[in-house]
């Protein structure tokens, strides 16, 4: 572009920056050669030359849920405003895919990190490398307190209190729990939380009424069957997920079990098709606008300090059961 233009390469860089010591007259010509020739922006070259690249990496379990989707375009409206874009990983619940997710972008060299844990991770390495990296790392909903990091997510062993009380005032007594795997700390916290709830209430607490699953909508419909298959069947269960909570609530339609008379359902995370099945889902709104927007808030106090130094500092917001027709026993 420069030999076009008869130009130095340090002029043609200063008019694509709109720098003011260049003249409107080369601006523009320097655009139009640039459009002509279909130029496109070396930003890793940019980026290593301004320790800046205005990108900052997330990475998700999975793009197709409605709260990690929301999480995404909240954050990405705030961070947009200062200026940064965004590059989006999943790691589709794979530790591998993760941790090549974290390879791919250090090696962008984007300005932070914000994640979302795998199901299967539990080896904190490669996370461990993003902070070595002196890059900001901002963890929510999935996040592990031992890597002394920012964290936006809910209180999940309150949550499950919450979905337990309810149960019981719509007089539930045998509350089965379809849950996340324990090495995941959120799905840990809402197993103790369902199993104190339960003991609060004096109620009656089996290995057979907690289940621990990737909570897929297929493994609802499975761990639904092995509920149903027990002498003594639960009157409620609770699920961990709203995709599960779907999967199990259509094993109850095909089996003609009355919902919530004979079992009440409550799921998790508000995704948009449980308020529109029948009967609708009582579930649990994690207010994924919010977390999105502190996430990006977070990360950009951190990119204004010259050294990044974190610890772990949480940010707990609340949540609201909205009670539907899956568990509300006293609207019939």
């Amino acid at each position: 572009m420069a030999n076009v233009l008869n130009i130095s390469p340090a002029a043609v860089s200063k008019a694509l920056h709109n720098d003011a010591r260049i003249s409107d007259k080369t601006k523009k010509a320097v655009r139009q050669v640039a459009k002509n020739l279909n130029y496109q922006p070396n930003h890793l070259a940019s980026a290593l030359r301004s320790g800046k690249s205005k990108l900052v990496g997330v990475i998700v379990p999975r793009t197709n849920s409605n709260f990690f989707s929301s999480v995404i375009q909240n954050l990405e409206e705030v961070l947009n405003k200062d200026g940064y874009n965004i590059v989006i990983t999943q790691s589709n619940e794979s530790f591998k895919k993760e941790c090549d997710s974290i390879d791919t972008l250090l090696y962008t060299q984007v300005d932070g990190i914000i994640a979302s844990m795998a199901n299967q991770t539990v080896d904190l390495k490669y996370y461990e490398k993003v902070k070595s990296a002196g890059i900001p790392l901002i963890l929510f909903d999935r996040g592990e307190n031992d890597l002394n990091v920012d964290y936006i997510g809910i209180d999940d062993y309150n949550s499950s209190h919450i979905i337990v009380n309810h149960l019981v005032e719509q007089g539930c007594k045998r509350i089965a729990h379809i849950g996340g795997y324990k090495r995941t700390r959120i799905f840990n916290n809402r197993i103790k939380g369902y199993i104190d709830a339960l003991k609060k209430h004096n109620l009656p607490l089996s290995d057979d009424l907690l289940i621990e699953s990737n909570l897929s909508t297929i493994d609802g419909r499975e761990k639904m069957l092995q509920l149903l298959s027990l002498e003594n069947r639960p009157d409620a269960v609770y699920v961990a997920g709203d995709y599960a909570a779907l999967g199990a609530l259509q094993v109850l339609n095909e089996k003609k079990i009355k919902v919530p008379e004979e079992i009440a359902l409550v799921g998790f995370g508000n995704e948009p098709f449980s308020s529109m099945v029948t009967p609708s889902i009582t579930s649990i709104e994690q207010h994924s606008e919010e977390i999105g927007k502190q996430a990006a808030y977070v990360f950009l106090e951190h990119i204004k300090k010259d050294v990044v130094k974190q610890t772990l500092t949480k940010k707990i917001l609340d949540v609201d059961l909205l009670v539907r027709d899956s568990s509300n026993r006293k609207k019939l």
